[in-house]
């Protein structure tokens, strides 16, 4: 099953990668803006707060310190660095905050979907209910917007087994839930074509704070410097992408905040680094890489 969508590729044997003005790393950075019901779905086949029965006040309440507090406190930061974001978004988050929603749209960030509500999930949804939900989420996004939606991440990560190619065949470009390689990558699809982009979880906030793990912000931003520091190294050898994501309700609390300027200062004070969206990234890797793979691929296959 895993190889009817991805190919193996040893980046040793990959052509070089470089992005544009010869920069060695492409800046991802992701914001996940996201909206937790208070009264999810019932029936799921995972139930979204652990602590039952509903509603689960101190669950919800923590999700949306972040769309009050943390997002304003987390943006700060990242205007004064100028780096252009791709928001991973719940879509009902500019439905229920136009403040959030006016606020995204001044700063021109591209909307990686992160379904509506990221308590209501794809997990043992039929086929043909899954496509009206990517097909609701795609048309959600272009009433809002005026745009055409580019990305996708699956609410929660619940991914199907049918998710990248109804994914494809509503016109999205780039996917996330399969997270892989440290550049970008053609997943196949039953119709149209399909980049995976680099999601990173090992240095993810909202996987790093989470209680079972231990790890705070401080701990959490050197890892990242590292983490930055060889992709950099790397990336003059073949080009990386370095994703960062951010939880406003996580690293947008008082005392994590400050660790958020040190990582963006950290990269922004080195020469060939490229800040840009998903899009760009996949824009740019398929016409300027995707041809150069496809023939290093075709040659080993020989």
């Amino acid at each position: 099953m895993i190889l009817d969508r991805i190919i193996y590729s040893a980046i040793s044997r990959r052509p070089k990668l470089e992005w544009p003005e010869g920069a060695r790393v492409a800046l991802w950075l992701v914001p996940n803006v996201e909206h937790y019901e208070y009264l999810p779905r019932p029936g799921q086949l995972r139930d979204p707060w652990p602590r039952t029965p509903h509603p689960d006040v101190l669950g919800y309440a923590r999700g949306d310190y972040g769309n009050r507090i943390g997002f304003w406190r987390m943006i700060e930061v990242i205007d004064r660095y100028r780096i252009p974001c791709t928001v991973s978004l719940n879509l009902a988050v500019y439905q229920h905050f136009p403040e959030i929603f006016e606020a995204c749209e001044a700063r021109r960030w591209e909307v990686l979907c992160h379904g509506i509500y990221n308590t209501d999930y794809l997990w043992g949804l039929p086929e043909s209910k899954e496509r009206e939900f990517i097909a609701e989420c795609v048309e959600l996004h272009r009433r809002l917007t005026g745009r055409e939606l580019l990305g996708w991440f699956s609410p929660a990560g619940s991914l199907t087994v049918h998710t990248p190619d109804l994914v494809a065949e509503a016109g999205i470009k780039y996917y996330c839930d399969w997270r892989f390689d440290e550049q970008p990558f053609p997943i196949k699809v039953r119709t149209g074509q399909l980049l995976t982009l680099p999601y990173q979880l090992e240095v993810n906030d909202g996987v790093n704070f989470d209680f079972r793990y231990g790890v705070e912000a401080e701990v959490f931003a050197q890892t990242a410097i590292e983490m930055f520091d060889r992709l950099y190294q790397d990336g003059a050898e073949n080009g990386r992408v370095m994703h960062l994501a951010l939880h406003p309700f996580l690293i947008g609390q008082p005392h994590r905040i400050r660790q958020l300027d040190r990582v963006l200062k950290h990269i922004t004070a080195h020469d060939g680094v490229w800040m840009a969206t998903g899009g760009q990234i996949a824009d740019w890797y398929s016409k300027n890489y995707l041809p150069l793979l496809a023939a290093q691929i075709a040659a080993d296959a020989v």
